[in-house]
């Protein structure tokens, strides 16, 4: 979160949980709110950190954002960003990543 933090974003929100599943992060850049989902691996033994966001986790993502804005009558663009670590790497940012 720290370097979201340095890149300028907002903290909104930490890990918000429905029964959809759960966002990691919620910030806000400019008027606009950033999903964040992030990623964490040890090692790449199995796969990178941004390799294991499947098709499936980005399902659970938005139907977990739509839950959000329903409840909290949010008004403002939305975009979905990916910060992902694997081991000792800096993080790799991808904004606008599904």
């Amino acid at each position: 979160m720290t370097f979201l933090l340095q890149q300028g974003q907002v903290l909104v929100g930490r890990n918000y949980r429905c029964k959809w599943g759960e966002l990691d992060l919620l910030m806000d850049e400019q008027g606009v709110l950033v999903i964040v989902e992030v990623r964490y691996r040890k090692n790449d033994r199995y796969g990178s950190a941004l390799e294991s966001i499947t098709a499936a986790k980005q399902a659970r993502i938005i139907a977990a954002t739509k839950h959000y804005i329903v409840a909290k009558k949010i008004d403002q663009p939305i975009r979905f960003d990916v910060v992902a670590i694997t081991g000792d790497t800096s993080p790799q940012w991808i904004k606008n990543a599904f």
